[in-house]
C-alpha cells in the first residue's frame, strides 16, 4: 500500500438513469492510490500490543470507466478515504427462542464455527500470513481484497441508454406510470427497496424521533409491470430507539423505521418500512435482530482474560524447560514480548508480559467504552414496505383542499 499504486474494482450494485440501468453491476474501475493519511488511533492501539507498524489510511481516486463492451470512458471523481471491507447485514429468520444459557452455549457453537472457517474455508493460507504478521513488530500494509468505497463524481458522466426491447418491464413501467395512485395502493404489495442514506445516522447522537432521509437507487415493479417507486424516489425514516455506548463495554444499540415515501412527482405516500438488510463495516461485528434493531454482537468477556491468566502462570511451573514455559506465559506483546519473555530467562519478566496481555484484554472486554452503531451518508440500505392506508397526497391537492376546511 503505497501512493501511486494502481487499483482496479467492479461496480457492486448497478447504476440506474431514469428508471433504466445506465452502468450495470460489475462494470470494471480504475484508479489508484492518491495519498496516505496517518492512522493515529490505530498506531496507539498497536503500539500497546507490540506492533510498530506506521498504520495508514489510503486516499483512493478513480478516474476511468471500463463499459461491458471493452469502452473506456474516462471520469473524473472526488477522492475517498472510506474503503472498508463490507459485510451484509440481514435480521434472523425469527425471534431467538430458549433460556439464557442456551441462548449463550449457541453464541458459543457459532464462535466455534467461525473459528473453524479460518482453517477450512478457501484463502487460509493468506490468513495464516496476515496472522504471522500481527505478530510482528513491523509488518507491511495492504488493501484487503473486497474493500469497498462509496465514490461520488466530479463531474457528470455522458452515457448512453441502451435502446430496451418493447416487452422489456421497465419500458412497460414508463408506460403505465401516469396512475401512480394506483400503483401505490396496492395493499397487498410488499416492496423491497434499495436506498442509499442520505445522512450520517448514529446511536451516539440520534434521539427518538429524529428523521433522516434514504435516496431510491433502483426502480421497483409492481407484478404488473406498473412502476411503483421511481428510482430517485425519498424515503423518510424516524429514528425509534437509540442507546448510545458507556464505559465498561456497553455497547450502543439503533432502531429506526420507515413512515414515508416521496415521489419525484411531488406525491408522497404514508408506508410501514422495515430495515431488511444494511452493508456494514465488517469489522465492527453488528447483528440485527428479529426486529430490526441494530447492535454490536455480544462477545464473551470471560473466556479470553480467563486463558490469558492461566497462560501467564505457566512461567512458575517447575516441570519442562524454563525457555518453553517463558514462551508459553508472555502472551500479550507479539512476538516480541516472546522473544524478551524467552531471552530474559525470568519467570517474573515472563509471568509479567502475560499478565500484561491479559490486563489488556480485560480492560477492551470489562472496562472500555462501548462501540456505538455508526451508518455513515451513502451506507446502502434494503427496507421491506408495505403502503400505508391513506392515498397519496400531492401539493396540488393539498392546496385546492386547505380552504375547505
Amino acid at each position: 500500500m503505497k501512493a501511486g499504486e494502481p487499483l482496479e474494482g467492479s461496480l457492486l450494485y448497478p447504476v440506474y438513469v431514469e428508471n433504466r440501468i445506465a452502468v450495470p453491476a460489475g462494470t470494471i474501475l480504475r484508479g489508484s492510490v492518491i495519498q496516505l493519511d496517518s492512522d493515529r488511533s490505530r498506531r496507539i492501539r498497536s503500539r500497546l500490543r507490540g506492533d510498530f507498524t506506521p498504520f495508514h489510511i489510503p486516499i483512493v481516486r478513480f478516474d476511468q470507466l471500463v463499459l461491458p463492451d471493452g469502452t473506456l470512458q474516462p471520469i473524473v471523481s472526488d477522492s475517498a478515504k472510506d474503503g472498508v471491507p463490507i459485510l451484509r447485514l440481514s435480521p434472523p429468520p425469527g425471534k431467538r427462542k430458549g433460556s439464557f444459557i442456551a441462548r449463550q452455549i449457541a453464541q458459543e457453537k457459532q464462535r466455534l464455527r467461525d473459528a473453524a472457517d479460518l482453517f477450512t474455508k478457501p484463502g487460509r493460507g493468506d490468513r495464516l500470513v496476515q496472522f504471522v504478521y500481527t505478530q510482528l513488530p513491523y509488518h507491511p500494509e495492504r488493501i484487503e481484497t473486497g474493500t469497498s468505497w462509496t465514490v461520488e463524481l466530479g463531474q457528470p458522466l455522458d452515457l448512453k441508454l441502451k435502446n430496451i426491447p418493447p416487452d422489456d418491464p421497465v419500458v412497460q413501467g414508463k408506460a403505465k406510470q401516469a396512475d401512480p395512485i394506483g400503483a401505490l395502493s396496492d395493499q397487498e404489495t410488499a416492496w423491497q427497496i434499495h436506498a442509499y442514506l442520505e445522512q450520517t445516522i448514529s446511536s451516539a447522537k440520534e434521539k427518538p424521533g429524529d428523521t433522516f432521509q434514504a435516496l431510491v437507487a433502483e426502480p421497483v415493479f409492481n407484478s404488473d409491470h406498473i412502476l411503483a417507486v421511481p428510482q430517485g424516489s425519498l424515503l423518510i425514516g424516524e429514528i425509534t430507539q437509540t442507546k448510545r455506548a458507556r464505559s465498561f463495554g456497553r455497547q450502543g444499540k439503533l432502531r429506526f423505521r420507515f413512515r414515508q415515501l416521496k415521489l419525484p412527482s411531488g406525491f408522497s405516500q404514508p408506508v410501514e418500512g422495515t430495515l431488511a438488510g444494511v452493508d456494514s463495516n465488517k469489522s465492527e461485528n453488528l447483528q440485527i435482530d428479529s426486529e430490526g434493531g441494530i447492535q454490536p454482537k455480544s462477545q464473551n468477556r470471560v473466556i479470553v482474560p480467563l486463558v490469558l491468566t492461566l497462560l501467564a502462570g505457566r512461567a512458575f511451573d517447575n516441570d519442562g524447560s524454563l525457555a518453553g514455559h517463558s514462551a508459553v506465559a508472555s502472551n500479550g506483546f507479539g512476538i516480541v514480548g516472546r522473544v524478551v519473555g524467552i531471552l530474559a530467562s525470568s519467570r517474573n519478566v515472563a509471568a509479567g508480559i502475560g499478565i500484561y496481555g491479559a490486563a489488556l484484554s480485560f480492560y477492551d472486554l470489562w472496562l472500555a467504552r462501548g462501540h456505538d452503531v455508526v451508518f455513515v451518508k451513502n451506507t446502502r440500505i434494503e427496507v421491506t414496505t408495505t403502503p400505508g392506508r391513506n392515498q397519496l397526497e400531492s401539493p396540488e391537492v393539498k392546496q385546492k383542499t386547505s380552504p375547505s376546511r
